[in-house]
């Protein structure tokens, strides 16, 4: 693989918690090439804190689990129904209000004359 695509399909645009599922199945050479991968591009703090605690864990003795690369836990499911907005259903244009629009200058209220207290 190249040096400058990092081992996970689609990793740039991955949420936190599908990465932090993906880099499981890393080995420790492909956790040092996404770590270098992460620095020279993005270098998020938040991502290369989840890397590095994971290639630690490595080093420490885990082992890469066979999990599947295609997981997406934070990919929402389909509507649970249709939406009821239509045509039928759109709320009618409102006038902005007439205070600060100059072609509709502010009135008094009431008996209020301007200058009389």
């Amino acid at each position: 693989m190249n040096e400058d695509t990092p081992p996970i399909e689609g990793y740039e645009g991955l949420p936190i918690a599908t990465l932090q599922h993906r880099v499981r199945s890393l080995d420790t050479e492909q956790m040092r090439r996404l770590i270098a991968y992460e620095e020279a591009h993005a270098d998020r703090t938040g991502v290369l804190e989840i890397l590095k605690n994971r290639f630690h864990g490595l080093e420490e003795g885990a082992e890469p689990s066979g999990g599947s690369q295609q997981f997406q836990p934070e990919r929402p499911g389909p509507a649970a129904g249709g939406s009821p907005v239509n045509t039928d259903t759109v709320a009618p244009q409102a006038s902005p209000p007439p205070h600060g629009v100059p072609a509709q200058p502010a009135k008094p209220k009431g008996d209020y004359q301007p200058g009389n207290q």
